[in-house]
């Protein structure tokens, strides 16, 4: 019974013919790869990359024509060796082409139109003083432009600093130009504020204090005359005996007096004069008073002696010898400790209106002459 089951298995087996062909769609689901494998060729082709860009150091390019290629490149004149089909020609047709290359761009020159203005006429909107940049340079750089006030302002600046260190400097800064004043007095109180006065008025000026005395004029003098004939000596003093001292230079000379104003009101004051003998100019002032107490004077008056040969102009005992004595101070300085106003500020304020005054009598004989005049005239 086995054994003719085992026959009829065979048999059977035996009976079957072989597997035919698969079909289309077999083979296409077998030939598509799957995500694993998709992923290991992308990994195996990054790895070729990566060790390709470590190796060669320069990365390929491709070709990107700079005319696309739905242009039309018929018109476009070809290149030198070449025709304009893109043949290389032989030396021949070159010499020709370029032959012929050459009359077009001259033919395009010759057409043109160009500017018949001359250069200088091209760039005369620029050059004229009218023009808006060399206009305004033009303008910075003269008497009064940008650029002359900024120097200005800046040089002030530095005589500002300078004088703050050192107000000695002020004297010597300022000094110079067409002016030059003598002072009729060597004392520095009287000195310093004519010179800063006229270099105020002048902006530059030379003044220069020489010594002199009124021999003929009491050591106090008395009233608004006794002043005024003091401050007359000490120009005609230095005058005559000074040689530095000519017609041409004008002579400032200061002389304190005592007035009496009220009954019983006594107050000292300095009286300036200035003369110019070539310019025939005489100006007069009289600085700001200052109270003296009716003790003072009466005591200056006692020690005056009855014969003192100048009693009729004043007295022998000054004020300021009296006031410091009493006041323990210099005999310069009395006017400051007793009213706090010192005397170089009442002569600086005094001689300021003298040197406006001289300025503008100068400039009127200018013009009564009618020409310039020379620095010494």
């Amino acid at each position: 019974m086995t054994d003719n089951n085992s026959k009829k298995s065979g048999n059977i087996l035996s009976n079957i013919s072989p597997p035919s062909e698969l079909p289309s769609f077999v083979t296409a689901a077998a030939a598509v790869p799957t995500p694993t494998a998709v992923s290991q060729a992308s990994a195996a082709e990054d790895e070729s990359q990566r060790k390709g860009s470590e190796t060669d150091p320069f990365i390929p390019t491709t070709f990107s024509p700079a005319i696309p290629s739905n242009k039309n490149t018929n018109s476009i004149v070809s290149g030198p060796g070449l025709s304009e089909d893109g043949a290389v020609l032989d030396a021949s047709e070159m010499e020709s082409a370029e032959g012929t290359t050459a009359g077009k761009v001259n033919r395009d020159f010759s057409s043109m139109v160009l500017n018949p203005e001359p250069l200088a006429d091209a760039l005369s909107p620029l050059t004229q003083g009218g023009s808006a940049l060399f206009g305004w340079v033009k303008g910075a750089v003269s008497g009064n432009g940008i650029l002359q006030k900024v120097a200005e302002k800046a040089k002030s600046s530095v005589d500002t600093i300078v004088t703050t260190l050192d107000p000695q400097m002020k004297e010597y800064i300022n000094s110079g130009g067409d002016t030059e004043v003598i002072v009729a007095s060597d004392k520095d109180d009287k000195v310093r504020p004519i010179r800063e006065a006229f270099q105020t008025v002048f902006g530059k000026a030379t003044v220069i204090g020489l010594p002199a005395q009124a021999t003929a004029i009491a050591a106090q003098p008395v009233g608004f005359a006794a002043g005024l004939k003091g401050a007359e000596h000490r120009i005609n003093s230095i005058r005559a005996e000074n040689p530095r001292v000519d017609d041409h230079l004008p002579v400032v000379a200061i002389e304190n007096f005592l007035v009496e104003l009220f009954p019983d009101q006594w107050f000292d004051a300095g009286v300036i004069v200035l003369f110019d003998y070539a310019k025939n100019i005489l100006l007069k002032t009289v600085t700001q008073m200052t109270p003296v107490p009716q003790p003072v004077v009466a005591s200056i008056r006692a020690d005056t002696p009855e014969d003192y040969q100048l009693k009729d102009t004043g007295f022998a005992i000054t004020v300021g010898s009296v006031m410091a004595k009493n006041l323990n101070t210099p005999h310069t300085e009395w006017h400051k400790t007793y009213t706090t106003v010192g005397r170089p500020e009442m002569i600086l304020s005094a001689a300021k209106t003298i040197a406006s005054l001289y300025k503008k009598a100068v400039a009127e004989y200018v013009d009564s002459l009618g020409a310039p005049l020379s620095p010494r005239e």
